[in-house]
């Protein structure tokens, strides 16, 4: 169905992502079905290309499910769902299989694939491409999808909000999603892009604090447009901070990765040398899971007034850093740390998002039409904490998962009805963009202050108090002016904010993630924190 004002064309499924889950769907379902690729900003602007650890499996004899299984739920604080984990452990092995066939570079030892440990893992079943996995699974699967041509590749396009019934030129109020309303970065304007099925593949909110290993562009988009459109969304407040971003004040955001302490990296006090990870968990140590390092780092920076800590790695043999390091050596070589010699400075920084739009197994939401996979999705595998490298891993089963659901029950989908144009009759261009610097950055800095790390009732009030002055100014602007692609992250960058701050004061323990000075101890039964709209 062509659009009446001359835009894109509709496809049979619309995918909005551009990363391991939504290259993944698309994959799998141009085998039969035109598939329409949307990215905001570049195809490899999402978080999959920064990825540096790697993809978690059991491929190793002495291994098994179970193992990985138990370790995910001690991640999570039993705040699991363990038929989710057995579903996304079990698949991981094929899974890696496809990626061998795309042509991913995996390194190796002899004939088998090469397998580094990370914190929380029981054995060695992290497979790697140096320390640059996610860059080597976005490029093959960029390569795979320009490649196949039932897919369509459309990037430049921030998506606004889901299409939906209430957009019919004959209005119903049943609430399914029939694609998405999408800037054209280019050109300003706003396109209709309708389908059949979407899958929603976008990512975490991490861009909602100061400080964040995630990419420029990990605003939330896609957990606040499917709230929005009316799906229930869980655990938000669950945001993993990952324990080492390396501290530097001309580069941000720039991680070290979790293998650095699975291969023998200690965490020392910068002026005494000492290992204080023994204070905190003196069994795991440095390979404690990363709500464990995280708080034993900001509580060492807090309590002796630090900038950082140390993390060295300078006891290994130099060829053995290199070798395994290599991208993370030569850009600490370029701001001269010698991590062959020398201590690494690092802090702690939001690194992923735990909660979100709720899914089954099928990676349906509750909203008609719509699936979704990948970091923006709550779907049971990370409970209260994600097990590192547990990540891609999700992104490609679940990936899989939605366009499997979606083949499977294509003849009952009904097809596209008549929708209307993006109205702008009422809008004008903005003469006050100063406005959205200034609340970007003021969410930024008290979600950091107040709901970071370690959390209080009385910050968590803090925090609420200030996104309700904001949501009023925010959709008063909204409402006046023309989209542009940081008015739309500014709009989902707050609505994420306020589902954070919600769900963490409702959540009276201390579990994974949440750690809160005002309720300590853990609650006796473990249980979700699910929003409805």
């Amino acid at each position: 169905m062509a659009m009446e004002d001359g835009l894109q064309q509709a496809h049979d499924v619309v995918v909005i992502g551009s990363g391991a889950a939504g290259l993944t769907a698309a994959l799998a379902l141009a085998e039969t079905r035109r598939v329409l690729v949307l990215a905001k900003g570049s195809l490899t602007g999402g978080s999959t290309a920064w990825a540096q650890g790697g993809i978690a499996a059991v491929l190793d004899t002495g291994d098994t499910f179970e193992n990985h299984v138990r370790d995910t739920m001690v991640a999570g604080a039993g705040l699991n769902d363990l038929a989710t984990v057995e579903f996304v452990i079990e698949r991981a092995p094929q899974s890696i299989d496809r990626l061998c066939e795309l042509g991913v570079p995996f390194n190796r030892d002899a004939d088998s694939l090469h397998l580094t440990r990370e914190g929380g893992h029981s054995h060695r079943r992290i497979v790697h491409v140096d320390d640059a996995t996610g860059w080597a699974v976005q490029s093959a699967l960029v390569k795979a999808a320009e490649a196949n041509p039932n897919i369509t590749l459309l990037p430049g396009r921030t998506c606004i909000d889901f299409i939906t019934d209430r957009h019919r030129e004959h209005f119903s109020a049943a609430g399914r999603v029939w694609g998405v309303y999408a800037l054209d970065e280019a050109t300003g304007r706003v396109e209709r892009h309708v389908a059949r099925a979407t899958i929603l593949a976008t990512g975490g909110a991490g861009r909602v604090y100061q400080f964040s290993t995630a990419p420029r562009g990990a605003t939330g988009d896609g957990i606040a447009m499917a709230w929005r459109a009316g799906a229930r969304v869980s655990n938000m407040e669950m945001m993993q901070f990952h324990p080492t971003c390396l501290y530097n004040l001309d580069v941000k955001n720039f991680l070290i990765t979790e293998a650095v302490r699975g291969e023998g990296g200690h965490l020392l006090h910068p002026e005494t040398g000492r290992r204080f990870m023994v204070d905190y968990d003196p069994e795991r140590m440095e390979l404690a899971p990363r709500d464990v390092v995280a708080r034993a780092i900001d509580d060492q920076i807090k309590r002796f007034g630090l900038d950082y800590v140390h993390l060295d790695i300078s006891h290994q043999p130099a060829d053995f850093v290199k070798g395994h390091f290599p991208t993370i050596y030569e850009k600490l070589m370029g701001l001269g740390i010698d991590m062959t010699t020398q201590p690494i400075p690092v802090v702690p920084a939001q690194h992923y998002t735990c909660g979100g739009v709720v899914v089954g197994l099928d990676a349906r939401t509750d909203v008609p039409g719509l699936w979704a996979a990948g970091e923006c999705t709550e779907s049971g595998l990370h409970g209260a904490n994600r097990l590192a490298s547990n990540s891609l891993l999700e992104c490609f089963v679940f990936g899989e998962a939605a366009a499997q659901d979606i083949l499977a029950r294509w003849d009952s989908l009904e097809d596209v009805p008549a929708i209307l144009p993006w109205d702008e009759s009422r809008v004008t261009d903005s003469d006050e963009e100063v406005v959205i610097k200034q609340n970007w950055t003021e969410i930024r800095r008290f979600m950091w202050n107040y709901v970071g790390i370690v959390r209080t009732t009385k910050r968590l009030e803090r925090a609420a108090s200030r996104i309700e002055l904001l949501k009023r100014e925010v959709e008063d602007y909204y409402g006046a002016f023309r989209v542009t692609t940081d008015l739309i992250e500014l709009r989902n960058l707050l609505q994420s904010a306020e589902l954070i701050v919600t769900s963490a004061l409702k959540r009276k323990e201390s579990r994974g993630l949440h750690y809160t000075l005002d309720y300590p101890a853990l609650a006796d039964e473990p249980r979700d924190t699910v929003l409805v709209p």
